[in-house]
Order: structure tokens, then sequence, then C-alpha cells
């Protein structure tokens, strides 16, 4: 049993080695990221909105960074918008979630990180199989610009490497935690094949022990409705667990589509 078990911990070790491995080269090849700004970037929308209801932060960010194949909000002529979900921790309301979604017909994103993802594996696999999103929100939940190049290619090809060994599912969103980024971060995603996916809609949902009424919640959410729109709502909500539901029967009945990345 013994040998057993010291074979699986080696085992583990050269494959994470190997994706290290995989990771520093990745990193030396790719020296033209040190032409990037790596400026940390502490992202929020604001407040101010244009006569379309957009956010003029989301709006700007986009102009500013889109080509860095970053997205804050979609296009203004299309009534779609993006349902995404942070999950940095379980708090038993996922399953909800998704029984929520799947009663409606709607697909979302979820970004994990590898702690999220090596503990509940039966979650992941139901976002996959029933047709959701799987971000990658990297490998430890660092801030992504102050971490050298190495670490970078790191965070992101770690939890990529476990996601597609584990799941057999390739990702192709990112978002970064805690919405600090640079543009040597978006740059170095780009490379990897992401799209860095940040938000035009977010609020205070995340304190379990403080959150707001459905009433409350469900006219924060909808009044900030707008075309283009990416929803940021995480998780361990319960408030947001209870009133999804009606959330999306109202984005319905006003003609929104909720699209799929």
């Amino acid at each position: 049993m013994m040998k057993k078990k010291i074979s699986a911990i080696l085992i583990a070790a050269a494959v994470t080695m190997s994706i290290i491995g995989v990771a520093a080269v990745a990193a030396a090849e790719h020296g033209e990221l040190f032409q990037y700004n790596n400026d940390k970037v502490a992202y929020g929308m604001g407040v101010e909105t244009d006569s379309n209801n957009r956010p003029l932060g989301a709006v700007a960010a986009e102009r500013e960074y889109g080509d860095l194949g970053a997205l804050f909000i979609g296009e203004a002529a299309k009534k779609r918008l993006w349902l995404t979900f942070d999950e940095g921790y379980e708090n038993g309301y996922t399953a909800q979630i998704l029984d929520t979604l799947k009663a409606k017909n709607v697909r979302a994103v979820f970004f994990v990180t590898y702690d999220y993802a090596s503990k509940n594996p039966g979650l992941i696999q139901r976002m996959i199989d029933e047709g959701h999103t799987v971000g990658n929100h990297t490998y430890s939940h660092p801030s992504l610009p102050e971490c050298t190049v190495e670490e970078l290619y790191e965070e992101l090809a770690l939890l990529h490497s476990y996601i597609k060994e584990q799941f057999n599912y390739d990702m192709y969103v990112m978002r970064p935690p805690k919405g600090e980024f640079s543009e040597r971060v978006l740059a170095c995603a780009k490379s990897l094949g992401y799209t860095t996916v940040l938000w035009s809609f977010a609020y205070k949902d995340w304190e379990t022990a403080n959150q707001p009424s459905t009433a409350e919640a469900f006219d924060k959410i909808t009044s900030k409705t707008h075309n283009g729109a990416v929803y940021l709502l995480h998780a361990v909500s319960e408030t947001n667990t209870n009133v999804l539901g009606s959330v999306i029967d109202y984005w319905h009945e006003n003609g929104y589509i909720i699209t799929p990345m």
C-alpha cells in the first residue's frame, strides 16, 4: 500500500513538473510579452451609464483593451447578454443554479479555480454535460499582474491541463481574479487562445452573511439590463440562487437572448 501511495505521489509530481516545464518554455518563447505594460488595472465598470443604460466604464474598457482579446461588454445593437458565475468555493448553491438554468434552457459560464474543480468534480462534469462553459479563473487565484511571466503562464496552463486531463475539456475563456489585469496579462491569455472576460454588471453579492432580499437583488440586477451585458454573479450567494429564475424570466419577457460564450 505504501509503495502504491509513493508511486502515485511521484507520478503526480512528474505530471506537475512537466506542465510547469511546458509553461516555462512557453514563457521563454514569448519574450515579446515584456513589451506590454504590466501596470495593474483594478477594473470596475463604475455607476455612470449612457442613454442605453450601458456602463461608460465597460464601454471605455472595451474600446481600450478589446484588441488584446478582452470582453467587457458586447454590441450595443443586439439584445443579448451573457450570464457568468465566479466559483471561488462551493457554498451549496451551484446544483440549484444548474437546476434553474436547465429548467429555463439557458447556458451560462462558470469560472473555476483548481481548488474548486478538484473538490467538486461532479459539478464540473455536470456543467460540461449540460452545455455550460467552464472558464479559467487561474490555478491559485493570485493577482495576475503581480506574477512573473513564468508564474502567469503556470497559473493558466496548470488549470487548463488539469481540466483537460480530468474532464477532456478545453477551456477558452479566462477571468482574472479580483478583476485585476494588465496589458501583459491580456496579451499572455490571448497568446494561449483565451478570451479574457470581465463584466459590465456586478454587485456586492459575495458576502454570505450580508445578503440582500430577493426583491432588492431582483431590482438591482434587472434595472441594469442593457444590450451586450456581461453579468457577473457569485454562486455563493443564496439570494442570487433564489432570484435567478425570476431574473431570467424578466430578460426573456423583455426580448433578451442569453447566449453561451
